[in-house]
């Protein structure tokens, strides 16, 4: 059980955990140890609620397939238990980051004492400005 908040676990029967060959350097332990993990995830047949999957399909993420699965792949450990333990992190922050609700801005209005102090200022440059201009005199 994959535990996201308070509200929201995810069965362990929904993930597809397969170990790989990781890539790029590592020697003789790379070639012969299929110590990376891929995790699957799979959005529309997963038990999460309605308005989170559709959040989660909308998300522009690379690791979100146009087929609505979470593909993570984890490869930085030299174990393989470490590195399912990180897709398994790296899921919960994917989910917990798309349940977040964003709070809706109210529009306020400037108050009245701050509309004033505005035109005061608005005033006092316009006389600061009039100041620099031509002398004339009125003989």
């Amino acid at each position: 059980m994959l535990r996201i908040n308070h509200h929201i676990t995810i069965g362990e029967d929904e993930l597809e955990m397969r170990a790989v060959r990781a890539q790029g350097p590592g020697g003789q332990n790379v070639n012969k140890v299929s110590s990376a993990v891929h995790l699957r995830f799979d959005i529309r047949s997963s038990s999460l609620p309605e308005r989170l999957k559709q959040t989660l399909l909308a998300l522009s993420d690379y690791r979100v397939t146009k087929d609505g699965v979470i593909v993570i792949k984890a490869r930085e450990s030299r174990s393989q238990e470490r590195n399912r333990e990180i897709a398994r992190t790296r899921l919960i922050e994917l989910i917990s980051g798309a349940a977040l609700e964003t709070k809706r801005r109210r529009p306020t209005k400037p108050s009245i004492n701050a509309r004033a102090r505005r035109l005061d200022t608005k005033i006092k440059r316009g006389r600061t400005k009039s100041l620099r201009g031509r002398i004339v005199d009125h003989e």
